[in-house]
């Protein structure tokens, strides 16, 4: 059984919507049966699995005590991926996740207050020795930010190369317990998260769940995450 945890300090990162996604695609591409766990207070997953209507992925309710044991027994049932939100701010709860976590995944909006925000995330990382990658997510087509946020990020770690970008169909799937997979039309969206999860699960499995993008080492920095990591400035950018 593998676990992944999405995980930001900075709110409206988009962890959520990538949790819930990245969950059902795992489901839909065989890497299951797939449990989501829900330990942010404002319960935004867990609502929005109680409005849908798929039967997959699970849902398990689970506490900051209870973590532990909770996995173990999700184990011995045959589990094979158990996917879990965070609260946006640094509380015990996430050490304790990320500390139970094979893969921290930390999205992050191509914008210098996310960029800044990451980098608590990324100590606590470092501090159990826990394998990170950054996603980044609501990114403006053709936007030079985009390219220079994945700079920056990549100085601490992997970056994934399936950039998520923002559209409305993400809002319009996530109000009733929907994905974009699920939504039919021709967005490119469905296409972005399906390259994320391959990229994800090559990370955990160094298996790809279809031939599409494989992860490309960067070495990793111990310098603080600013918004630049080249030492270029983000002024004037598109």
């Amino acid at each position: 059984m593998y676990v992944i945890a999405f995980a930001s300090q900075k709110g409206g990162s988009g962890k959520t919507t990538l949790a819930g996604h990245i969950a059902v695609e795992a489901e839909r591409t065989g890497l299951g049966p797939v449990v989501l766990m829900d330990t942010d207070p404002q319960g935004s997953l867990s609502q929005w699995w109680n409005v849908r209507e798929a039967d997959t992925p699970a849902f398990v309710r689970t506490s900051e005590n209870g973590l532990a044991s909770d996995l173990a027994a999700l184990r011995a049932a045959g589990t094979g991926l158990v996917v879990i939100d965070t609260p946006p701010a640094i509380t015990s709860t996430i050490g304790q996740v990320i500390a139970e976590a094979d893969l921290v995944v930390i999205p992050t909006r191509p914008s210098p207050h996310d960029l800044r925000a990451a980098g608590a995330t990324v100590q606590i990382c470092e501090d159990v020795d826990k394998p990170l990658v950054f996603a980044i997510n609501g990114a403006s087509p053709r936007a030079r930010i985009t390219t220079e946020a994945a700079i920056a990020l990549s100085h601490h770690g992997a970056v994934s190369p399936a950039i998520v970008h923002q559209r409305i169909d993400f809002a319009s799937a996530m109000i009733d317990g929907r994905t974009v997979m699920e939504l039919g039309g021709s967005s490119r969206s469905p296409g972005e998260i399906s390259e994320l999860w391959s990229f994800l699960r090559n990370r955990l499995t160094g298996e790809t769940a279809s031939p599409l993008l494989s992860p490309t080492e960067t070495k990793t920095t111990k310098e603080p995450l600013s918004p630049m990591g080249d030492g270029s400035s983000l002024r004037g950018a598109a």
